[in-house]
Protein backbone atom coordinates (compact mmCIF):
# COMPACT_ATOMS: atom_id res chain seq x y z
CA UNK A 1 0.00 0.00 0.00
CA UNK A 2 1.31 3.20 -1.04
CA UNK A 3 1.77 6.07 1.49
CA UNK A 4 -1.11 9.01 1.45
CA UNK A 5 0.96 11.85 -0.73
CA UNK A 6 -0.72 15.39 -0.75
CA UNK A 7 -2.26 16.28 -3.97
CA UNK A 8 0.25 18.50 -5.83
CA UNK A 9 -1.60 20.22 -8.15
CA UNK A 10 -4.52 21.75 -5.12
CA UNK A 11 -5.08 25.31 -6.02
CA UNK A 12 -4.04 25.92 -2.39
CA UNK A 13 -0.21 24.53 -3.04
CA UNK A 14 0.07 25.64 -6.27
CA UNK A 15 -0.81 29.23 -4.73
CA UNK A 16 1.77 29.02 -2.02
CA UNK A 17 4.38 28.37 -4.64
CA UNK A 18 3.57 31.07 -6.90
CA UNK A 19 3.18 33.63 -3.75
CA UNK A 20 6.65 32.39 -2.99
CA UNK A 21 8.33 33.09 -5.96
CA UNK A 22 6.03 36.39 -7.08
CA UNK A 23 6.80 37.81 -2.88
CA UNK A 24 10.67 36.96 -3.70
CA UNK A 25 10.75 38.47 -7.44
CA UNK A 26 8.64 42.05 -5.89
CA UNK A 27 11.25 41.64 -2.90
CA UNK A 28 14.45 41.57 -5.26
CA UNK A 29 13.15 44.38 -7.56
CA UNK A 30 11.89 46.90 -4.14
CA UNK A 31 15.56 45.97 -3.05
CA UNK A 32 17.01 47.09 -6.46
CA UNK A 33 14.70 50.09 -6.79
CA UNK A 34 16.18 51.41 -3.11
CA UNK A 35 19.63 50.31 -4.65
CA UNK A 36 18.96 52.76 -7.39
CA UNK A 37 17.40 55.31 -5.62
CA UNK A 38 15.66 55.28 -2.11
CA UNK A 39 13.22 58.11 -3.44
CA UNK A 40 11.44 56.07 -6.43
CA UNK A 41 10.10 54.09 -3.28
CA UNK A 42 7.30 56.40 -2.75
CA UNK A 43 7.34 57.90 -6.39
CA UNK A 44 3.59 57.47 -8.05
CA UNK A 45 5.00 55.77 -11.06
CA UNK A 46 6.89 53.05 -9.32
CA UNK A 47 3.71 52.31 -7.30
CA UNK A 48 1.99 51.57 -10.97
CA UNK A 49 4.66 49.32 -11.97
CA UNK A 50 4.78 47.44 -9.08
CA UNK A 51 0.75 47.04 -9.29
CA UNK A 52 1.31 45.84 -12.95
CA UNK A 53 4.13 43.24 -12.70
CA UNK A 54 2.25 41.83 -9.71
CA UNK A 55 -0.91 41.58 -11.59
CA UNK A 56 0.95 39.86 -14.46
CA UNK A 57 2.56 37.43 -12.62
CA UNK A 58 -0.57 36.21 -10.76
CA UNK A 59 -2.04 36.00 -13.91
CA UNK A 60 0.85 34.37 -15.40
CA UNK A 61 1.03 31.87 -12.54
CA UNK A 62 -2.61 31.29 -12.75
CA UNK A 63 -2.97 30.39 -16.65
CA UNK A 64 0.09 28.08 -15.72
CA UNK A 65 -1.39 26.36 -12.76
CA UNK A 66 -4.80 25.80 -15.13
CA UNK A 67 -3.01 24.64 -18.25
CA UNK A 68 -1.00 21.67 -15.41
CA UNK A 69 -4.84 20.62 -14.19
CA UNK A 70 -5.92 20.39 -17.34
CA UNK A 71 -6.81 23.67 -19.23
CA UNK A 72 -9.83 24.33 -17.44
CA UNK A 73 -10.37 25.88 -13.72
CA UNK A 74 -13.31 26.68 -12.12
CA UNK A 75 -14.21 30.13 -10.36
CA UNK A 76 -13.40 28.68 -6.94
CA UNK A 77 -10.51 27.35 -7.52
CA UNK A 78 -9.24 30.30 -9.78
CA UNK A 79 -9.99 33.10 -6.12
CA UNK A 80 -8.38 30.51 -4.10
CA UNK A 81 -5.41 30.47 -6.09
CA UNK A 82 -4.95 34.44 -6.28
CA UNK A 83 -6.47 34.99 -2.86
CA UNK A 84 -3.57 32.61 -1.79
CA UNK A 85 -0.31 33.71 -3.75
CA UNK A 86 -1.75 37.56 -2.86
CA UNK A 87 -1.36 36.73 0.70
CA UNK A 88 1.61 34.84 0.28
CA UNK A 89 3.50 37.41 -1.55
CA UNK A 90 2.45 40.16 0.16
CA UNK A 91 3.23 38.51 3.44
CA UNK A 92 6.86 38.30 2.40
CA UNK A 93 6.80 41.44 0.87
CA UNK A 94 5.80 43.17 4.08
CA UNK A 95 8.21 41.09 6.18
CA UNK A 96 11.09 42.27 3.08
CA UNK A 97 10.34 45.83 3.73
CA UNK A 98 10.19 45.79 7.60
CA UNK A 99 13.86 43.87 6.97
CA UNK A 100 14.86 47.05 4.93
CA UNK A 101 13.25 49.52 7.11
CA UNK A 102 14.93 48.20 10.56
CA UNK A 103 17.41 45.98 9.75
CA UNK A 104 19.17 47.26 6.44
CA UNK A 105 18.72 51.05 6.71
CA UNK A 106 16.90 52.15 9.82
CA UNK A 107 17.06 55.69 8.46
CA UNK A 108 14.59 55.06 5.63
CA UNK A 109 11.37 55.63 6.67
CA UNK A 110 12.23 59.22 7.60
CA UNK A 111 13.95 59.67 4.02
CA UNK A 112 10.90 58.29 2.40
CA UNK A 113 8.29 60.29 4.60
CA UNK A 114 10.34 63.36 3.75
CA UNK A 115 10.57 62.47 0.15
CA UNK A 116 6.66 61.63 0.11
CA UNK A 117 6.17 64.76 1.56
CA UNK A 118 7.88 67.04 -0.88
CA UNK A 119 6.18 65.23 -3.06
CA UNK A 120 2.50 65.64 -2.06
CA UNK A 121 3.32 69.83 -1.37
CA UNK A 122 4.35 69.62 -5.58
CA UNK A 123 1.38 68.18 -6.12
CA UNK A 124 -0.88 70.63 -4.51
CA UNK A 125 1.46 73.19 -6.23
CA UNK A 126 0.90 72.14 -9.11
CA UNK A 127 -2.72 71.99 -8.60
CA UNK A 128 -2.44 75.82 -7.23
CA UNK A 129 -3.65 74.43 -3.62
CA UNK A 130 0.19 74.69 -2.25
CA UNK A 131 -0.65 78.02 -0.47
CA UNK A 132 -4.00 76.88 1.55
CA UNK A 133 -2.65 74.20 3.38
CA UNK A 134 -0.73 74.93 7.46
CA UNK A 135 2.40 74.04 8.88
CA UNK A 136 0.47 71.98 11.36
CA UNK A 137 -1.47 70.27 8.53
CA UNK A 138 1.95 69.26 7.07
CA UNK A 139 3.42 68.27 10.68
CA UNK A 140 0.44 66.10 10.66
CA UNK A 141 0.74 64.03 7.46
CA UNK A 142 4.22 63.74 8.67
CA UNK A 143 3.16 61.90 11.35
CA UNK A 144 0.57 59.48 9.78
CA UNK A 145 3.36 58.77 7.47
CA UNK A 146 6.16 58.11 9.58
CA UNK A 147 3.31 55.93 11.62
CA UNK A 148 2.85 54.09 8.45
CA UNK A 149 6.86 53.09 8.76
CA UNK A 150 6.91 51.61 12.18
CA UNK A 151 5.84 47.93 12.94
CA UNK A 152 2.55 48.71 13.62
CA UNK A 153 1.96 50.57 11.06
CA UNK A 154 3.06 47.51 8.36
CA UNK A 155 0.86 44.95 10.00
CA UNK A 156 -2.03 47.53 10.26
CA UNK A 157 -1.54 48.20 6.34
CA UNK A 158 -0.89 44.17 5.63
CA UNK A 159 -4.10 44.01 7.15
CA UNK A 160 -5.61 46.17 5.49
CA UNK A 161 -4.17 44.61 2.02
CA UNK A 162 -5.86 41.26 3.19
CA UNK A 163 -9.18 43.03 2.41
CA UNK A 164 -8.37 44.48 -0.65
CA UNK A 165 -6.34 41.22 -1.68
CA UNK A 166 -9.88 39.54 -1.50
CA UNK A 167 -11.41 41.82 -4.07
CA UNK A 168 -8.79 41.73 -5.90
CA UNK A 169 -8.81 37.56 -5.84
CA UNK A 170 -12.60 38.53 -6.94
CA UNK A 171 -11.36 39.84 -10.04
CA UNK A 172 -8.48 37.99 -11.05
CA UNK A 173 -10.50 34.83 -10.54
CA UNK A 174 -12.87 35.81 -13.04
CA UNK A 175 -9.87 36.35 -15.55
CA UNK A 176 -8.42 33.16 -14.59
CA UNK A 177 -11.32 30.84 -14.84
CA UNK A 178 -12.40 28.83 -17.56
CA UNK A 179 -15.32 26.93 -17.90
CA UNK A 180 -15.47 23.03 -19.80
CA UNK A 181 -17.99 23.61 -22.28
CA UNK A 182 -17.97 19.96 -23.34
CA UNK A 183 -19.66 19.14 -19.91
CA UNK A 184 -22.19 21.58 -20.50
CA UNK A 185 -24.37 18.67 -22.19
Amino acid sequence: MEPQTLKSNTPARAALNAGVIIGLLMLVFNFIVYFIDYSYLVAAWYGIVVLVLFFGLVIYFGIQYRKEIGGYMDFGAAFQFSFVTLIVSGLISTIGNMILYFVIDPGLPEMLVETQLENMVAMLDNFGAGDSISGDQIDEMRNEMANSFTVAGQLKAFGVSIIIYAILALILGAILKKKDKTKDF
